[in-house]
């Protein structure tokens, strides 16, 4: 089996999970905060093929693994009424954060897992198992990767929805008029991921963050592993 198809049968599954839970998220949070959209529209399943996006779910996902990028995608957006909400403003950034934070206590379960088995068989232990360093390391790195590019600035991130929320009500309404080129934006950004990896666009702006959320991430499962 090669190497590339070895990474894809780990990867694949913590993308989706990755993703599935990001987006549920966004729905749960938003019915709490009293927008039932998402629940009318059964998009509060863990099922993945209610999620899924093949392009964004599958296929630039396994490009960019296969070509050496940053490893990022996206799934079909949970819907979201923020009119719905009880107090749309404060409901806005609180339903954003949800799917980044989720992402982060995601990667913290998967510290968790891989501490557990590192203290008990060993990261260099052989047989059946000797798979499963690998993809909590996956999960974790995906996870964190995901968190904080959803918080970038910018339409259509969470991030955006974040700062829309912060600003005085004036210069929110200037912001929010980005979103209506936010595809555009975000169409953009992957192409120029593509067209000029040399730059490392994404690496520079997310990457920083990343690798030190890695690290503390990968201390916490040490400290479970006991050493």
């Amino acid at each position: 089996m090669s190497d590339t198809l070895q990474l894809a049968i780990l990867l694949i599954p913590c993308l989706i999970v990755s993703i599935v839970f990001h987006e549920v998220a966004h729905g749960y949070s938003a019915l709490l905060l009293g927008d039932p959209t998402a629940q009318e529209r059964r998009r509060l399943s863990l099922n993945p093929l209610r999620h899924v996006d093949p392009v964004g779910t599958l296929l630039v996902p396994g490009a960019l693994a296969l070509f050496g990028g940053p490893v990022f995608g996206w799934a079909k957006p949970v819907p979201v009424n923020f009119r719905r909400l009880s107090n749309p403003r404060v409901g806005m950034m609180l339903v954003a954060a949800a799917g980044p934070m989720t992402n982060f206590v995601l990667a913290a379960v998967g510290a968790v897992l891989l501490g557990l088995y590192a203290g008990s068989f060993g990261l260099a232990a052989a047989g059946p198992g000797a798979w499963f360093p690998t993809m909590m390391q996956l999960f974790i790195t995906i996870n964190v990767f995901l968190g904080l590019f959803n918080l970038l600035p910018l339409p259509p991130f969470d991030g955006s929805h974040i700062v829309e929320g912060l600003l005085p009500r004036s210069l929110a309404a200037q912001y929010g008029q980005l979103r209506q080129f936010g595809m555009f934006l975000f169409v953009a950004l992957i192409a120029a991921t593509w067209a000029f990896p040399q730059y490392g666009i994404i690496e520079h702006v997310v990457g920083p963050p990343v690798n030190w959320a890695l690290g503390h991430y990968l201390a916490l499962a040490q400290a479970v592993a006991g050493r």
